[in-house]
Parts: C-alpha cells; structure tokens; sequence
C-alpha cells in the first residue's frame, strides 16, 4: 500500500508562523507535524509516498529526505486549487494498489490494518459537535456511505471525514478525478476530493466507514497546543537538571539548555532552544528559541525567536524578538 499526502497549503491560520515555515513542519511534542504522521504510516507497514507540495515545498523535501528512509515521490502543487485538484496532479502513482490518503495538517491514530484487511474502500470519520466546518458522510443502515457534502449548511450527520480515505478502486478515482477537471466540477470555488469521491459512489463503488477516534487536528494555534498536550500526555521525556523543576508532561530536546527554569506541565522545549530563568507550561518554544525572565502559558514561540520579559502570552514568528522588561 502507498500513501498520498497533500500539505501544498499555506497555512493562513498559523501565521506569523506559516510566514517562515510551511505547516507540516511546525514543532508539535517534540518533532514536525509531517514527521508525526510519516513515523505511524512506517510503523504501520507504509513504504512508499507521494507527497503534494506547493508553498515552501523545498523545505518539506529536505526534512523528508534527511528524516525518513522512505520511497518518496514529491509533485509540485504550483496553484492550489483545492484537495481534489492536489489529489489528481498525483493520478500518474495511481496504478492497481490501495491508495492510503492522509491530509498533511492531522495527526492521527487507528489500526490500519483493519481498515486493509477489509479490503474495502473506506472513509475515516468521526462524530463532530459542529459538522459545517467538515465533509460529512450520510451512511444507510448497513453501514455503506450513500452521500457525500463537503461544508453543509444544513448537515443531516455529524459524522465528520477526517481526512483519512483508503481507496481500493484506484482507476475509478483517477477518472473521477479527471471528470472533475474535464466538466469543472467545482463546490466553493474549488475541486474537492469529496466531490470525486461521490461520483464513485453514484458509479457504483462502496464506501464503508471506520472510526478514527485519535484525530488531532493541527490547523490553528489553539489545535495545536491542544495536540501537543495530548501527544506529550503519552510520550513524556524524563529530562532533570540539577538546578530547575520538570513537571511532566513535557518534551525537553537533549539538546535544549535549561537553567533555573520550571518547565511543565505540556510544554515543548525544542531542539538548541535555551529556557533560563522562567516558567513555561502548556507552550511550544521551538527550535533555537530563547526564553529568558518569563513567565509562558498557551504560546507558540517560534524557530530562532526570542522573549525576555515578565508574564506573557505569546504567538511569536520565527527569528523575532520581545523584550517587556527584567524581572
């Protein structure tokens, strides 16, 4: 089985972090959101990718290429005219084999196994209190997915798609795809994946669903703490220094420098970042960051920034600088 990753967004609710650095490499629980999701499809038997890139794609390439020992292929996503359009520019790796497609911005856990094993095509879902903001699935009552609506004003489920699709039939998805672009099929102004998926569907494809309970989305400032707390909640480091306090849940790199500090609880300390003289919880200081005299809760400082000063909340680009005063 192969994989497709689309992450050619830009990722406009996470700047000014996404000014420097594309999503999928922001820093949560201690490596990049793309490294979270490469490392569970390689523990799950997953050697082969393709990987949409557009905006700072060099970077994702040169992370992947230096991180992972995998079969990789990148194509350049040069204007982003939606999931479905990404999806297609992808169709020359579409051959006989299931197709696994990931959305980059989520990190996620379920037995794939099951979900191959079946050897169905399949959509990851998940009951959401406001399905509006998602592509929903209506399903009959013996569990097969009759409709497909991407962002419905008037939902009639709340079973949300996830961005998990595992996708057996393969050649019908590349000619549904090419009948998007041919007939300019378009919902929102864009070609959506959901709309491709659904002439499947009316062609006589199945679709059955499978529940995706550890979903984790990655998307805006606030998701991202949240997935950093859950993430640090199961993978907590034990990292002591003689002269400060380390409250787990946290993630402290080897190579982060900590003196006098109280670090924790859910805090991210990246790798050569320097904590000195401060409180961090419930933050992301990421790689190369500098705190000095603070007092840090709920922020996301990022590569190469620096904070000195006295009790803040902060979302702070890469290589910038806050200075409120000493203590």
């Amino acid at each position: 089985m192969k994989a497709i990753i689309p992450v050619a967004g830009v990722g406009s609710r996470l700047r000014p972090h996404t000014y420097t650095l594309p999503k999928v490499l922001l820093n949560v629980a201690g490596k990049p959101i793309l490294g979270h999701i490469l490392e569970e499809l390689q523990n799950q038997g997953v050697g082969e990718c393709c990987i949409i890139v557009g905006y700072m794609g060099d970077l994702v390439e040169e992370y992947v290429r230096r991180n992972f020992d995998l079969d990789v292929t990148f194509i350049n996503q040069e204007e982003r005219k939606g999931l479905g359009h990404s999806i297609w520019l992808a169709r020359e790796v579409l051959d006989e084999e299931p197709v696994l497609i990931i959305l980059g911005d989520t990190i996620f856990e379920v037995d794939l196994a099951k979900v191959v094993n079946s050897r169905q095509s399949a959509l990851g879902v998940k009951p959401v209190e406001d399905p509006r903001r998602f592509g929903v699935a209506e399903i009959s009552g013996e569990g097969i997915i009759t409709r497909l609506v991407e962002k419905p004003e008037n939902p009639t489920t709340n079973l949300a798609l996830v961005g998990l699709y595992y996708i057996t039939n393969t050649a019908l998805l590349g000619t549904s795809l090419d009948r998007l672009m041919s007939e300019n099929i378009r919902t929102r102004g864009e070609y959506q994946l959901t709309d491709a998926l659904q002439i499947m569907i009316d062609e006589g494809e199945q679709f059955t669903t499978f529940s995706v309970e550890g979903w984790y989305d990655c998307g805006k400032s606030e998701t991202l703490l949240s997935t950093n707390r859950h993430l640090l909640s199961r993978r907590s480091t034990d990292r002591q220094f003689p002269d400060a306090v380390v409250i787990p849940p946290v993630y402290i790199s080897p190579n982060a420098r900590v003196e006098r500090a109280v670090i924790g609880p859910n805090a991210t300390i990246a790798d050569d970042a320097v904590v000195v003289d401060s409180i961090v919880r419930d933050s992301i200081i990421s790689d190369g960051a500098t705190v000095q005299q603070s007092l840090l809760e709920g922020s996301i400082i990022g590569n190469n920034a620096a904070i000195r000063g006295q009790f803040i909340h902060a979302n702070v680009g890469d290589s910038s600088a806050i200075d409120v005063g000493t203590w």
